[in-house]
């Protein structure tokens, strides 16, 4: 019986021995194919989720407005949580409030005020027909006639002779121990001028914060008698003022600042809080704490802003005897560690900020991860070129990678919390330090045998390749 499987038409021969290989071949391909089929692994079944409650998206809805809403509260108090820092730290560490203000002593716009007050209150009670005592009698009315007819002259001049000798005065080493050490005495009495209360040398009179320069008076009537000027040692105590701070609505910016004290630390903490809250209850957490981070900075700027504008207006706002150049200082000075806290803010939530991103499933913060990883691949292929060889460290370092980056993390912030008054450029350098730490334990963490790895599963796909190919064409044979 002829075979089915041959053709049937006319002139066509098979030979038996050709179709029995071609049979068997077909067979040894199919026993391959599901030998591959059970290497595979086995599907898993696709379970249709469970149906979400009724009220699953009410419940998304109010997690989510609650967590805007302590986000909000906790940008909207970074501000004040800095003014708050700022009013403990100048009322309640005399150090620091000395150390604050001592450079306003070799401040030549202070010191121009300073000798002028000193000056105007010591001529305003030099009494020059008393000059006459000192002369002869019968010279005494060629003199009276002589003082007449100068007049005015005769008064800028006295006024030029004891201005040089106050800005002397203010200009000496001497100056700056009394104004130290004046300062120093009255911090005590700081928070009871701020609230319209007490006495002492700094005092709250007409909307101004004064401070009695009498002890750099008698300085200068000392120098006075000293140098022939011996009528200036009759002028009595005079208590001169210098004015530290002087508003229309001092009244009420005291009762603002007497709060903020009362909060002290515990406000910035609050706000902090707040936002991590909120970021806890958000949906998508990494972007929550993104912008959370960039509002915390900007409502902080902000607040610089601020600064920078109402010295325009207070200074504007001053009356014609106060200086503006010593007022400018004095108010630099005095708000220099807000300034300080407002970059400290701004770094650390853009730190933050940065930082959040980055390690984030972004595509460019994937790509911005890769160049780096490449780059310190590259720098660790070349060192191994170079013969460096890690020991056991590398294996070391890849074991504990988890706690290592951890430890380095924590580090660093408890760094920056024992420094004792950060700045913008210490969260910087501290940013920057972790980066390079970590850095470095990547460089020791990376495997010389991944690359071997690679090329071997690189060789091996290749050489899969070639046997399925020279299959291929074994069957087409």
């Amino acid at each position: 019986m002829p075979d089915s499987g041959a053709p049937s038409g006319p002139g066509d021969a098979v030979d038996p021995e050709e179709l029995r290989l071609l049979r068997a071949r077909v067979a040894a391909l199919e026993t391959d194919l599901n030998t591959v089929r059970a290497a595979l692994p086995t599907a898993v079944p696709v379970v249709a989720p469970a149906p979400a409650p009724a009220d699953g998206p009410a419940r998304h809805r109010a997690r989510s407005l609650l967590a805007v809403v302590l986000v909000v509260l906790g940008c909207l108090l970074a501000p004040l949580s800095v003014v708050a820092a700022w009013s403990a730290e100048l009322v309640g560490d005399t150090d620091r409030y000395v150390d604050t203000v001592r450079p306003l002593a070799s401040d030549p716009d202070v010191q121009d005020a300073v000798a002028d007050a000193v000056s105007d209150a010591v001529v305003s009670r030099l009494d020059l027909p008393v000059l006459l005592q000192s002369a002869a009698p019968a010279q005494r009315p060629l003199l009276e006639k002589a003082l007449g007819a100068l007049g005015e002259p005769l008064q800028d001049a006295v006024r030029s002779f004891v201005h040089d000798k106050a800005r002397a005065v203010v200009a000496s080493a001497a100056f700056e121990r009394i104004w130290a050490d004046a300062n120093r005495r009255v911090h005590d009495t700081l928070d009871s001028a701020l609230t319209g209360s007490g006495d002492g040398a700094v005092k709250l009179e007409k909307d101004s914060v004064t401070l009695d320069l009498a002890p750099v008076v008698e300085d200068v009537k000392e120098r006075l008698a000293d140098d022939g000027l011996t009528v200036a040692r009759r002028i009595p105590t005079l208590h001169t003022d210098f004015t530290l701070v002087r508003s229309d609505d001092i009244g009420r910016i005291r009762t603002y600042v007497r709060l903020l004290k009362l909060a002290g630390l515990w406000l910035p903490v609050v706000a902090v809080l707040l936002v991590a809250a909120g970021v806890l209850l958000a949906g998508r957490r990494r972007r929550a704490l993104i912008v959370s981070a960039l509002a915390f900075a900007v409502t902080t700027l902000l607040l610089g802003v601020v600064l920078s504008v109402f010295r325009v207006v207070y200074l504007d706002a001053l009356p014609a005897g106060v200086s503006q150049p010593a007022a400018g200082a004095v108010y630099d000075t005095l708000t220099r560690f807000l300034r300080t806290s407002v970059r400290v803010v701004v770094a650390l939530g853009v730190t933050v900020a940065v930082a959040a991103w980055l390690t984030g499933p972004g595509r460019a913060a994937g790509l911005v991860r890769h160049l780096w990883h490449s780059g310190i691949a590259a720098v660790r292929a070349a060192a191994g070129h170079a013969g460096l060889r890690t020991g056991p460290v590398g294996p070391f370092v890849r074991r504990f990678r988890p706690w290592i980056t951890w430890t380095l993390v924590g580090a660093t912030v408890l760094t920056y919390l024992l420094w004792p008054y950060p700045t913008g450029w210490v969260v910087i350098g501290l940013a920057l330090t972790l980066l390079f730490a970590l850095s470095v334990a990547d460089f020791l963490a990376a495997d010389d045998a991944d690359a071997g790895s690679v090329s071997d599963s690189d060789s091996g796909s290749d050489s899969g390749s070639g046997s399925g190919s020279d299959s291929a064409k074994e069957v087409r044979a």
